[in-house]
């Protein structure tokens, strides 16, 4: 999916920036969209010419770019990093970056030194932060100052050492409705997009009828109007066992195996390079 305006000089459309009333006009329109993550230049350039319309540069690159073993211990400081590398491979996209754990939790005014610093320092268009109840007004306050700020609700990894570990959400109905609550309160607090993770299927439809706002899901059910899956995953360059809302579209771990052996194999052979690999004498 790509957004156009006006053409270029061969007459077809011309790309421009996607932004937040795009993704509300889809929502409007009843278009399904995608959203994927990125976490270099390479990769969002690559998302950027497929027309991926949001970009998100999520602290999920703790575990699948840095090698920590949840998104917890990424830092702010390493999220400005990965988000400007992002930010200057993506022309069209709307990048939104991940706000880590520890830098919005202390209130409104942390959050909104640390929003400030994704977008000034690393350009992205907007902020994801997760959860409801406190991030309720937090939202609000960003929203107040010029943010665009995408909610994250359900299964939030920060919070996984108090929610217990990766699993589904509200299961429970009492679970649920505040769940919908929370999410129509985000919505009605200014937030452009509700993410919702590992809850089941009723839960996502519920949400997604309850909030003018496009939800997007991961593990949400078929009712929510986007999806996102993670770079790594999608393209089966993760290793272990796989969250069961994951769909592997290519299996590049195992095509880049086997480049790197035929490489070395013809470097052994000297077979590589060859005289066309070469400048001559």
């Amino acid at each position: 999916m790509s957004v156009h305006s006006s053409v270029d000089g061969s007459g077809a459309p011309a790309r421009r920036p996607v932004t937040i009333h795009d993704l509300a006009r889809h929502k409007a329109d009843g278009d399904r969209f995608i959203m994927v993550t990125a976490a270099d230049a390479s990769a969002a350039a690559l998302l950027d010419d497929s027309g991926v319309p949001i970009i998100l540069v999520g602290d999920s690159l703790a575990m699948v770019a840095l090698g920590y073993d949840s998104t917890i211990p990424i830092t702010l400081d390493e999220m400005l990093h990965h988000t400007r590398a992002v930010s200057r491979g993506a022309r069209h996209a709307l990048v939104v970056g991940d706000l880590p754990f520890g830098s919005y939790q202390d209130g409104p005014s942390q959050a909104l030194a640390s929003a400030t610093r994704m977008l000034k320092e690393a350009h992205a268009n907007a902020v994801k932060l997760e959860g409801g109840g406190p991030m309720i007004e937090v939202t609000a306050h960003l929203v107040r100052a010029g943010i665009p700020v995408m909610s994250h609700l359900g299964l939030t990894p920060q919070s996984m050492n108090q929610t217990g570990g990766f699993r589904v959400q509200a299961r429970e109905r009492a679970d649920a409705d505040r769940l919908v609550e929370d999410a129509v309160a985000l919505a009605e607090a200014g937030a452009f997009a509700i993410v919702l993770e590992c809850v089941p299927n009723e839960v996502g439809r519920r949400v997604t009828d309850a909030v003018d706002v496009p939800t997007i899901g991961i593990g949400a059910g078929p009712h929510t109007d986007a999806q996102v899956l993670v770079w790594h995953d999608m393209l089966g360059l993760t290793t272990g066992r796989l969250p069961r809302f994951v769909k592997q579209y290519a299996d590049l771990r195992a095509e880049i195996g086997s480049a790197i052996k035929t490489f070395a194999a013809e470097v052994a052979d000297g077979e590589y390079p060859a005289a066309e690999h070469t400048y001559g004498d």
